[in-house]
């Protein structure tokens, strides 16, 4: 008795030769219309970003805000400290002698910039991501270490699998592969 298995279609994954083909690939299939795809390259290219039609990242802002609030947050802790709960007067100096708590202001800072860089990379990012349906493809495996990968995900509006596997391969991918899974 054999019983068959209907495979869901995640994307359209194609190859290709060097960076400077991913580069004009991801701008040709922004110029086309799709919008939910993605570029995989064993390292970073430079204008791949402008290339792809990508808004820059909030997370400079992200870190800048959690930076000054780190910074405040370590004003107002001293202040409440050494003029609210336990004042002292120590060789004359006012309550709220600030030159003193500028080292960790600076400390909280940078500590706060650093927390809000990494967990706002991460929320930005919608990471962790455990699965992603290219994992289901052999020759995607290869992308961490020497090739260059343009995927078009399967619910992007302009996605037809036979159009978008055509177009792939008319702008120069190689191996084209519609990608599917369980």
């Amino acid at each position: 008795m054999s019983q068959t298995v209907d495979l869901r279609v995640y994307s359209v994954l194609a190859e290709f030769d060097s960076p400077t083909a991913l580069l004009r690939a991801a701008r040709k299939v922004r110029e086309e219309g799709y919008e939910k795809y993605d570029c995989h390259s064993p390292f970073p290219i430079h204008g791949m970003d402008g290339a792809m039609g990508l808004k820059r990242s909030p997370v400079g802002y992200i870190a800048g805000l959690c930076g000054l609030a780190g910074g405040a947050f370590a004003l107002w802790l001293q202040w409440w400290t050494s003029v609210v709960d336990y004042p002292l007067v120590i060789s004359g100096k006012p309550f709220f002698s600030y030159q003193a708590f500028i080292i960790v202001m600076f400390g909280l800072a940078i500590l706060g910039a650093a927390f809000g860089a990494v967990f706002g990379m991460l929320i930005v990012n919608r990471l962790p991501r455990w699965f992603h349906g290219n994992f289901y493809s052999k020759a995607f495996s290869k992308f961490s270490d020497s090739s260059f990968f343009v995927s078009i995900e399967a619910d992007d509006p302009a996605f037809e699998s036979e159009k978008t596997s055509s177009f792939l391969s008319s702008i120069g991918g190689k191996n084209v592969e519609v990608v599917r899974g369980e």
